[in-house]
């Protein structure tokens, strides 16, 4: 995996203010656990109160997870002052999500000044065994916000 240099010296400050400004993650119980340049692991507790009818984890909540960990990961790399929104992603299911907690890993592929590819796998962890159950495949757009005057 490429080692990236981050553009704001900054980034971990901003990263995480951008992700506790979300509020949906802090719904989901969803918080950072690692982030590096370009990586972002976040972490999820089990709840049934995300579960679908069989009690595994629902898809659109294993889907936010990974978005998020995508979009921080590539947010790492992003100048001051930039923002940055998903314009399109993919995710497969892998297998159900079941487990005691859940881990959700975004990594940037190739970071660009407009358009950013990145991945993420979703895992399900159980009794310290990591099972993958999900991967996505995305872009972001970044924005560089304007002064209107």
């Amino acid at each position: 995996m490429p080692r990236f240099e981050p553009k704001n010296p900054d980034y971990r400050a901003v990263a995480a203010d951008t992700f506790a400004r979300q509020r949906a993650m802090r719904t989901l119980g969803i918080s950072i656990a690692r982030m590096e340049p370009g990586e972002v692991d976040l972490a999820m507790p089990y709840s049934a109160e995300y579960s679908q009818q069989n009690g595994f984890v629902h898809a659109g909540v294993l889907t936010a997870g990974l978005d998020n960990a995508c979009g921080i990961a590539a947010f790492t790399l992003m100048p001051a002052g930039s923002d940055i929104l998903t314009v399109e992603f993919k995710t497969n299911l892998l297998a159900p999500a079941n487990g005691e907690r859940f881990v959700f890993r975004g990594v940037v592929v190739k970071p660009g000044r407009t358009l950013t590819v990145r991945d993420g796998k979703a895992y399900a962890v159980q009794d310290g065994v990591e099972t993958l159950v999900a991967t996505m495949t995305g872009t972001l757009m970044a924005l560089q916000w304007r002064d209107a005057n």
